[in-house]
């Protein structure tokens, strides 16, 4: 009995040690997992030699920054000078012609070459926003586009010209970028509203453009247009470096390559249905906004209206008064499920399609109810079909945004050309009806997929037409959630996926120690 009691105590004494042993080992590996995370040399310059302002460098131990009003305003402002640098040249095609002696024809290549760049941009440099630290990237590219700017203010050379147009639209990519790095900042309730915002400042700048270069080279130079495009986006470069927070790379640690970032886009743009839909919808509506914008000069200048230049150039400013609505609806967008908001963006653009096919060449005040309804609720569509693509996958947001302004680019492309081509044959009514018919087609896209419909991870998993009965019910509480949760970020927030590496590397380290000690 003595000796039996005596093994049992020994074997007690033998567990009680073992079990100590591994709760310091365990207790180890994760104090040296802290002690490896506050040793670990975080960023403090660009670039190996530009210094970070202290309250914008990255460190897990420090409160999360503030995405507040001054930074998504910078945001925009800077996707406003940005990709104004695409739009430039278009009122200034007849200086242009005239300055390099060249033909009306020859000189028409300049903003298809711009616009080739920029669609260029969009799949070689956007993407790397999920690879890369993106405060870097973005330095760096408005660092090219403003010494790109510089040859196209001084070269007397229409070869030099069109080559610097094409590399200037190929790094005007920044507000693409931006769009979803805000995703990221921004908190979950105020998301849309962040986005609405990088969307205004690129309405903006498309109109701004417009109208500084066709004042600017009306009195002056069409040389100074350039000239103050490269000091507005020395601007831009310098608030960048003052206000852009630093983080370290998304995907970092799990092999992702640029080859694999652009297979991966590709994969997306075949197999995710939310992603294809949004799509083909923000086809729909970027042409049928390009067609009416494109044709709106011609009808204003003719018959009934017969408006001076000037007179026509003064819609941008009433375009622009939809514009900066665009806060307020990304507000109403956050009150919403994204489906429905797109919804009733879709339904809204019908009826204001509608005003303008039966108004316009009647009354002038028809004409501007549709130029602040399109904008407006443009805006509205916009918005919240990138809020929804933005939740397919938080890790990939980058490739997800850069497929969907692609599809914006080929709208843009196709309602120009059609709307052109359409109101010089058939005239202003028959284009207003082709705009309509656009319209009509988001709404048709946007209906054959429901909300509500359960995601799977194989592409013959997920279900691409159909609706769910429950879809509004869950989606309902699933926007509540997401605003509680969202309140109680309030503001400070860290990219999502930039601590996921370390929490794993803790708990991996833990779970590997637990392991070891049970087989020992």
């Amino acid at each position: 009995m003595d000796n039996g009691s005596g093994s049992q105590k020994e074997e007690i004494t033998a567990d009680r040690t073992a079990s100590e042993t591994t709760i310091s080992r365990t207790d180890t590996l994760a104090h040296d997992q802290e002690l490896g995370l506050s040793q670990k040399r975080w960023h403090t310059t660009d670039f190996g030699f530009i210094p970070i302002p202290k309250r914008l460098r990255y460190h897990p131990d420090q409160p999360p920054f503030h995405f507040g009003l001054l930074l998504n305003a910078s945001f925009g402002f800077a996707s406003t000078f940005v990709v104004a640098n695409l739009y430039y040249c278009q009122p200034l095609l007849i200086q242009l012609s005239e300055s390099f002696n060249v033909s009306y024809d020859e000189i028409s290549k300049v903003p298809t070459l711009v616009q080739a760049g920029y669609a260029a941009g969009l799949l070689l440099i956007s993407p790397l926003g999920d690879l890369v630290r993106r405060r870097q990237l973005i330095l760096l590219i408005v660092l090219f586009s403003t010494t790109l700017s510089i040859p196209l203010a001084v070269t007397s050379s229409l070869t030099v010209f069109l080559a610097f147009s094409f590399l200037v639209g190929f790094v005007s990519v920044t507000p693409q970028v931006l769009l979803p790095l805000a995703a990221d900042l921004a908190p979950a309730h105020k998301r849309a509203s962040a986005l609405s915002v990088v969307f205004a400042g690129l309405l903006f700048g498309v109109l701004i453009a417009r109208v500084f270069a066709g004042i600017i080279a009306q009195f002056t130079s069409w040389r100074v247009v350039y000239y103050l495009a490269i000091g507005l986006q020395t601007v831009v470069l310098i608030g960048s470096w003052a206000l852009l927070p630093d983080f370290p790379a998304k995907n970092q640690g799990t092999g992702m390559t640029y080859q694999r970032i652009l297979w991966t886009m590709g994969k997306y743009a075949v197999t995710e249905p939310v992603l294809i839909q949004a799509c083909l919808v923000n086809m729909g509506s970027s042409a049928s906004f390009s067609a009416f914008w494109v044709t709106l000069t011609f009808l204003l200048g003719g018959d009934p209206y017969n408006y001076s230049t000037l007179v026509i150039g003064l819609f941008g400013l009433v375009g622009m008064f939809g514009v900066a609505m665009g806060p307020f609806v990304g507000k109403a967008i956050d009150a919403l499920p994204a489906y429905y908001a797109s919804l009733v963006g879709c339904i809204a653009l019908i009826i204001f399609q509608v005003v303008q096919v039966v108004g316009n060449g009647i009354s002038i005040a028809a004409v501007i109810i549709a130029v602040l309804g399109l904008d407006i609720f443009r805006q509205m569509l916009q918005t919240s079909l990138a809020s929804n693509i933005f939740s397919i996958a938080p890790e990939a947001r980058a490739r997800l945004n850069a497929v969907y302004i692609l599809s914006l680019f080929i709208g843009q492309v196709t309602g120009t050309s059609a709307g052109t081509y359409v109101f010089i044959h058939y005239g202003w009514r028959a284009c207003a009806l082709m705009t309509l018919g656009f319209a009509i087609w988001q709404i048709v896209i946007l209906l054959l997929r429901g909300p509500g419909l359960d995601r799977s991870d194989s592409v013959r998993g997920k279900r691409w037409i159909g609706w769910n009965g429950t879809g509004l019910e869950r989606k309902l509480n699933a926007s509540d959630i997401t605003e509680k949760e969202g309140k109680s970020e309030s503001g400070n927030v860290r990219p999502e996926g930039v601590d996921t590496k370390i929490n794993n590397d803790l708990e991996q380290g833990i779970t590997a120690t637990d392991s070891d000690s049970r087989r020992s």
